[in-house]
């Protein structure tokens, strides 16, 4: 969580080994991931089919394969998905008939971008993320930053203070990082069901690193500056007007197991020596071996078979959808008038990216590049880094988590946040150009 120097710009360490453990892999992570996925496919399969004793029987076994027939499906779909891409780059010769079909999974636009560019990045950040978040989750940073920041998550947000972190997490490291933290806190009964899914589809902003990578896509990064400061007050209203919207508003205050969850024990005075007081007390029940080598590596497996086939599956059918029909133009169509009335430049060439950043965050920014006008470019890629659900990251690795939220209710957040910031962002460019 120690924010890092590097390259000119601010990371955390499980980016810095992320990077790293990417360039060591090299090219061996397609064949890693065809493993990976083929094992939570096939395992999942016999489960569904056997319900074999050696599976139902272990705690870990039967969390990691016993699944619903819609995960099932994701995960066969995931392998087939990554095996039809590797054959084809390692020059295997598919039959004539098939050739378009996996002309259109096998696109640079589509499979190929989740599998190259996204899957190893998460295969990385999953292994520390997963090894590590036992010393953000057990040993009392939450407790004692909660404690601080009751005051402020309380009456802004109706979070708790810890929910902070997440946010942090995200800001400082990437937004699956504050995804998982917050569905492993959950899973533990630290949050509702209301509160898990308003922090999964509020907190996990997009990290300031991949925000310059935005931003330079659009060839404006010698803003990046107000950019940033803009996507901030664009998401923090957002933040404060969604948990009252439907669906978020319409969850249950009840816990991940299905009871209801005590009055709220925060303390609102001495917070410092309250908040120090309970992170001791947590600390203090915890043992390394069983925060570090067990929970961490069970945290891993469960993120390498349960989430990363969810994203490969939902990611490239999402980029198939953006790239080979006019679906996300159709869609894009209603917010022309909208982007007319804010005095938006090139209105219904930025229309057709606005929905089109549910399939992916990179795609508006990248359909926005040949856009002439430099406001219009700043309002797509503003917009883009707010709207936060995207199929091919953070909106998959939601449904793959056990936040309670689905897919109609991801795609009504996201169109609820892009209609919360557009006239913001658009109100901010107007003063900056």
């Amino acid at each position: 969580m120690i924010p890092l120097p590097k390259d000119g710009s601010i990371t955390i360490p499980i980016a810095i080994l992320s990077t790293g453990l990417q360039e060591l892999l090299g090219h061996h992570t397609p064949i890693i991931l065809v493993v990976v996925t083929g094992i939570s496919a096939l395992g999942s399969l016999i489960t569904y089919l056997f319900k074999p004793k050696l599976i139902m029987g272990s705690n870990l076994l039967n969390s990691l394969f016993n699944t619903t027939w819609v995960w099932l499906s994701l995960r066969v779909l995931a392998f087939v998905f990554i095996s039809i891409i590797t054959m084809q780059v390692s020059g295997f010769s598919f039959p004539s008939f098939m050739l378009p079909l996996v002309e259109v999974i096998t696109s640079s636009d589509t499979g190929s971008l989740v599998l190259a560019d996204l899957l190893p990045v998460l295969f990385s950040i999953f292994l520390f993320a997963g090894l590590f978040l036992p010393l953000l989750l057990d040993f009392g940073l939450l407790e004692f930053i909660g404690s601080l920041l009751v005051k402020v998550m309380r009456p802004v947000f109706g979070l708790p203070g810890r929910s902070a972190i997440d946010c942090i997490a995200s800001w400082l490291g990437d937004g699956t990082i504050g995804v998982l933290l917050t569905s492993k806190q959950y899973e533990e009964g630290f949050y509702t069901k209301r509160e898990a899914a308003v922090i999964g589809t509020t907190f996990s902003l997009v990290s300031i690193t991949f925000s310059l990578v935005v931003i330079n896509t659009v060839k404006l990064g010698h803003l990046f500056v107000p950019f940033y400061l803009t996507v901030t007050v664009a998401s923090l209203v957002a933040a404060i007007i969604m948990p009252k919207l439907p669906p978020l508003s319409l969850k249950k205050d009840i816990l991940y197991d299905g009871s209801t969850p005590e009055a709220s024990t925060e303390e609102t005075t001495h917070i410092i020596a309250h908040g120090f007081k309970n992170a001791l007390q947590k600390a203090e029940k915890q043992t390394f071996k069983q925060s570090i080598v067990i929970d961490g590596f069970k945290n891993v497996l469960d993120m390498w078979f349960g989430v990363i086939p969810v994203v490969m599956a939902v990611g490239t059918l999402a980029l198939i959808l953006a790239t080979y029909t006019p679906l996300f133009q159709i869609l894009g169509i209603p917010f022309t008038p909208l982007l007319n009335v804010l005095g938006v430049p090139e209105a219904a060439a930025a229309a057709q990216t606005l929905v089109a950043g549910f399939a992916d965050m990179l795609l508006p920014s990248i359909l926005a590049s040949s856009i002439e006008s430099d406001m219009t470019r700043f309002i797509v890629a503003s917009v883009s880094v707010t709207q936060l659900i995207y199929l091919s990251e953070v909106g998959a690795l939601l449904l793959g988590s056990k936040i309670p939220v689905k897919f109609w209710e991801l795609f009504i957040i996201f169109i609820e946040r892009t209609l919360i910031t557009l006239p913001i962002i658009s109100l901010i460019a107007h003063l900056i150009f």
